[in-house]
């Protein structure tokens, strides 16, 4: 017979879950296991709120074979300090700044483990809503305390803001693995960032730290004061102006696709130089059509890529340092939790609801 999650494991844990597809959270009482050899123990801190949770806590991915269990404990941009360490950890003390992103485990064996690929792995274990190697279910960061592997933290440097540097573990790594594979980080080429929201707002200061000219993509023409004068883009395009649009046409060596409401992809092909690359890190809910026809006449590239490994997401933290990079943020308690995924739902926040757990997540 199943154990029940407050008894799964000897530490005690506290958040907030959701029961059912509802997506309502409220308050979940479950464990954490013991500090292994090889974990970290942290007090949590902050966690930001992903696109992806709200998905998940509503069981929206089921359709593309992801369905969700519940009770389920969201949050994969999870920082805060370490309070215990196992006795083989290297690279971590206690007292130390850390954060967990989107995953929690991989096998460790197979050849995306062996090149450093761990999020290409097809056992890797999401942060949340999946079975651990022990067989019991792993719970996010909208709780108190975390245990991860310590191949599976990252150190965060002092002179970021714990609160602003938690999306970047999403949403900040989304967007800077592509660019720097896909090679859309050289000073002087053109990239395009469709959408300016979690994920987007964080590739324009990517792709601008590295030297790279910005164009944001957007349906919304309001956004264009936003993205030129505080986000320091280039240049702004509304998706639906085809004048603009027209004008545009062949100019990009690359573009990062972040929405993820279902959206033509026909355009964003035409804005490519030839052998371009069009880069989807948004996860829309339903097949996109694809032309063929115009990749084939100018050996054009549609890529997908998901968050990062472990080495690129420690690599992206400390550029962020360097470069003074954090996401735009609004902290909340939470008790305002539940507001904050209706707000998410219509896109209402700039741009990244983070949970302040240290201050607002009380067990009583």
């Amino acid at each position: 017979m199943a154990k029940a999650p407050e008894h799964e494991h000897p530490k005690k844990a506290f958040g907030w879950a959701a029961r059912d597809s509802s997506g309502l959270l409220s308050p979940f009482s479950f464990s954490r296991r013991e500090t292994g050899e090889k974990d970290v123990t942290f007090k949590v801190l902050y966690c930001g709120i992903c696109h992806s949770d709200r998905s998940l806590v509503k069981n929206e991915w089921e359709s593309n074979q992801w369905p969700s269990a519940y009770p389920m404990v969201p949050g994969h941009e999870i920082v805060g300090e370490v309070t215990e360490v196992g006795s083989k950890v290297q690279k971590f003390n206690v007292g130390d700044r850390v954060g967990v992103g989107c995953m929690v485990g991989s096998c460790q064996s197979c050849d995306s483990c062996a090149n450093t690929l761990e999020n290409y792995c097809s056992k890797w274990i999401p942060t949340y809503g999946a079975m651990y190697h022990d067989g019991t279910t792993t719970y996010g960061g909208y709780s108190d305390i975390m245990v991860a592997d310590e191949h599976f933290v990252v150190r965060i440097p002092d002179n970021l803001p714990m609160d602003g540097a938690a999306p970047l573990l999403c949403a900040g790594i989304t967007t800077y693995s592509p660019l720097r594979y896909f090679g859309l980080d050289k000073p002087g080429m053109h990239v395009g960032v469709v959408g300016l929201g979690g994920l987007g707002h964080v590739a324009v200061k990517f792709a601008k730290a590295m030297g790279v000219k910005v164009t944001v993509i957007s349906t919304s023409p309001n956004k264009k004061e936003e993205a030129l004068e505080h986000l320091g883009a280039d240049s702004f395009l509304v998706s639906h102006d085809q004048d603009q649009i027209q004008a545009a046409m062949g100019t990009m060596d690359g573009i990062i696709d972040t929405v993820s409401a279902n959206h033509p992809l026909l355009p964003f092909i035409g804005l490519l130089k030839s052998q371009g690359k069009l880069i989807m890190v948004g996860a829309p809910d339903k097949p996109a059509e694809l032309p063929v026809f115009p990749l084939l006449m100018g050996r054009k590239l549609v890529a997908g890529s998901c968050n990062g490994s472990m080495k690129e997401t420690q690599e992206m933290i400390d550029f962020a340092a360097k470069h003074n990079i954090t996401a735009d943020i609004e902290v909340i308690p939470i008790d305002y939790l539940n507001t904050a995924m209706e707000r998410l739902a219509k896109a209402d926040v700039r741009y990244r609801f983070v949970i302040d757990i240290g201050n607002t997540l009380k067990s009583s």
